[in-house]
């Protein structure tokens, strides 16, 4: 009898059979070698049954057949994978030993598990728990395989969050979709996501800009220039500021105040899944979906990066030596002059800024493994280049600064000065060959208030105490409050992992630290299907919540719910997950609560009085219209539970009929669709998007508007030619714009 490896998908498979069964035998659908036969699930090749599997009335949705409370809960095979799942079954009755060897995390624990219940497995079991998938890694981790029953507690904590989404998904989307006659998705964590944007939005409308007016004094002493920023309550009134101006323009002034500190900046921490998906998404508006899927392929298929999907920003001691064995194999590469500028003493055990096995669960931060980097994508070696320039700033000491901090008084006006004079570059200057990142304002800073101008010199700044200052200019800046910022995927992403500073319960924040809303793994999956149910669309990088997704909100609290859109009950639910996968809280009470919080929705829903259809369906506001205050003017796609149509369009000049219709670009590029691909107003559209299809193509795009030859192009061809675009804050760019994504027809720029 042989061993079975069970792995989680066909690369990571054969990476393990390459380093511990080289000489295996390739059977398509698994390999075999004289000791071991290593299979893969392909993800999850297994579900909970739909509701219909327990009583074919379910078949039907019917609110007064609900709540819906399985008890045990059934599993049923992924039909488009049943035949893989057969192997597996075969394959077991010739082995006596199984190595679980799935992802590292509660996700992989649960594919496991679910293959060995359905399948009824009683072999024992060992687990293979590793961060990289490099060959010496993989052996180490053979020679070191743990026993299956020490993951069981995780396996509990993985099957009741599975069982008790269910519960809360099935029940609460079946009740208001039924008491409203519209297709309504409630969820665990997409709702709380969505009341996220939808308060964010709320904030937007409601807020009322504020004119006011800062007074910005030039001083000269001896040979040096500086400016400050006048001090005192806030100058509503324009005549004030201007008198004030007046006051001081041309007179001599005093120093009242100079005092200087040196401060370092160490290396920004190293990346989690999730601070990677949030600066990918503000450096290259990757989505969260997109970097996830490109981290996997850097983990997976080139293996030269560790398990990308952590929650961690640290590593343990053991990975103190890979890290240096890293280091050593970027020599030669692009990276050869920071490799031979690193200092390896930075980085040791010692190092709590990296090393804190206390911060590390089951996987340690984002690293580069030794291996060569060879054949990536573009996309693929830009996020690449953003873990290992992160890896490299470890090895180089903190940049160094002297802040000067002036205060000058001129006719009792007091102004202060802020410059930051750099000493050292140290870390940064892995990053100098880049575009300086905007400033970032400090912490508990109002954005609102009058912020202090901190200018950043490369040169010595000095100033005389006790010499004579003149103001040889003062200017009045009018300036007005702005309101908070629409979400992008990368600011929702940071929303979702600190949902827990909402909330004043200790115990719940500390839960809410380790996972927020969601967890690194499925958050990208989440803001994905809020975009397919029709809740959000993406306007640029800018996220907009749709009439849909505002009324779903509404009726969630209007029926007294509002348990399920606040990030309170996440952080209960995973505080008593994370509880249980340590063994110090009960799967079978967490079961029971659930259940009644189930029955509590249908109970409230019932009750409820049934919303308009007209009350779903309306204009997207635009998000990218850059008015002051309410973000009204401009519209985007009809919200409801379709994709809006690609409307007619008034003729554009005099030759075209006043009754033609949308003009037809081509053929829809979504696989399996058959659609035409129309213009419309805003966009161009499919003719089924009443069969579903979601494909459209803004017709403003990364800065211009695109002509129907280029959109034709990117239909048939996949991409455009080189045009001069503009990224998302209006630098002027060069590139083509690409095909991103055939089912939404989302673009990417490619230099």
């Amino acid at each position: 009898m042989k061993t079975l490896i069970i792995a989680e998908k066909p690369d990571m498979g054969r990476n393990i059979a390459a380093a511990i069964e080289p000489k295996a035998k390739n059977y398509r659908s698994y390999l075999e070698g004289e000791q071991y036969i290593i299979t893969w699930a392909i993800g999850h090749l297994i579900g909970l049954a739909e509701p219909d599997a327990y009583d074919v009335k379910y078949k039907k949705w019917n609110i007064n057949d609900l709540p819906i409370i399985p008890d045990p809960f059934k599993l049923v095979p992924n039909a488009r994978t049943i035949d893989q799942l057969k192997v597996i079954g075969e394959l077991a009755k010739r082995s006596d030993l199984l190595v679980n060897s799935c992802d590292a995390g509660r996700e992989g624990q649960h594919i496991f598990s679910l293959i060995q219940r359905h399948l009824k497995l009683e072999h024992p079991v060992k687990r293979l728990w590793i961060s990289d998938l490099t060959p010496e890694t993989i052996r180490k981790g053979f020679q070191e395989l743990k026993d299956g029953a020490e993951y069981e507690n995780l396996t509990k904590a993985a099957k009741a969050r599975s069982e008790a989404d269910w519960l809360i998904g099935m029940n609460g989307s079946r009740a208001f979709t039924t008491k409203h006659n519209v297709l309504l998705s409630v969820g665990r964590v997409q709702t709380p996501v969505l009341a996220l944007i939808y308060d964010r939005q709320k904030t937007i409308e409601a807020f009322s800009s504020l004119k006011f007016f800062e007074v910005e004094g030039h001083f000269t002493q001896n040979e040096m220039t500086y400016k400050g920023m006048w001090q005192g309550d806030r100058l509503t009134d324009g005549e004030k500021a201007e008198a004030l101006a007046a006051k001081v323009k041309g007179k001599p002034g005093r120093i009242d105040s100079y005092e200087v500190k040196e401060t370092k900046e160490y290396p920004n921490k190293l990346y989690d899944l999730t601070l990677l998906q949030r600066e990918a998404n503000g450096k290259y508006a990757f989505s969260a979906k997109k970097t996830l899927d490109i981290a996997q392929a850097l983990y997976e298929k080139h293996k030269v990066i560790s398990y990308p999907r952590t929650n961690s920003n640290y590593v343990t001691e053991q990975n103190i030596p890979e890290m240096h064995k890293t280091l050593s194999a970027l020599q030669g590469t692009a990276y050869d002059e920071w490799v031979k500028g690193a200092n390896r003493n930075l980085v040791h055990k010692g190092n709590k800024f990296i090393c804190n096995p206390s911060k590390v669960e089951d996987h340690h931060a984002i690293l580069p493994t030794y291996r060569k980097a060879t054949g990536l994508s573009a996309d693929e070696g830009k996020l690449y280049d953003l873990i290992v320039r992160r890896f490299l700033s470890q090895f180089y000491p903190a940049a160094e600064y002297k802040v000067h901090t002036v205060m000058t008084d001129v006719e009792d006006e007091k102004f202060k000065t802020t410059v930051k004079e750099l000493l050292s570059l140290g870390w940064k200057v892995i990053y100098a060959d880049q575009k300086k990142d905007k400033t970032k304002s400090s912490k508990g800073k109002n954005k609102d208030d009058e912020e202090d101008e901190e200018i950043e010199v490369n040169e010595p700044f000095a100033i005389a105490p006790v010499d004579e200052v003149i103001c040889s200019d003062a200017i009045v800046k009018e300036k007005d409050t702005q309101p908070p910022k629409h979400y992008t995927e990368g600011t929702l992403l940071r929303a979702m992992e600190s949902a827990g500073k909402q909330i004043e319960d200790e115990e719940l924040r500390d839960a809410m630290k380790d996972s927020g809303l969601g967890t690194p793994a499925t958050r990208a999956a989440t803001i994905e299907r809020l975009k397919n149910v029709g809740y959000i669309e993406m306007q640029g990088k800018k996220i907009a919540i749709t009439q849909k997704g505002r009324t779903a909100i509404e009726l969630i609290r209007g029926a007294g719910i509002e348990l399920l859109t606040s990030p309170e009950m996440t952080g209960q639910w995973e505080r008593r997950l994370n509880e249980i996968s340590r063994g110090t809280a009960s799967d079978g009470q967490f079961m029971e609560n659930v259940k009644r919080f189930a029955c509590m929705i249908v109970d409230k829903v019932r009750v409820q009085s049934r919303a308009s259809k007209t009350s779903f369906e309306g204009e997207t506001p635009s998000v990218n219209t850059g008015a002051k205050g309410r973000s009204g003017g401009g519209t985007s796609r009809k919200s409801s539970d379709k994709p809006a149509a690609p409307r007619k369009r008034k003729p554009a000049n005099e030759e075209e009929s006043a009754n033609s219709g949308p003009k037809i670009i081509g053929n829809c590029p979504r696989p399996g669709c058959g659609g035409m691909i129309f213009m419309g107003k805003k966009g161009y559209g499919c003719s089924h998007y009443k069969e579903g299809c979601k494909f459209v193509i803004w017709k403003e795009n990364h800065g211009r508007t695109l002509t129907d030859t280029q959109v034709k192009a990117l239909i048939e061809k996949g991409r455009t030619g080189k045009l001069k675009l503009a990224s998302e804050d209006g630098t002027p760019l060069e590139g083509k714009l690409v095909l991103n994504n055939m089912d939404t027809g989302q673009l990417t720029v490619e230099s």
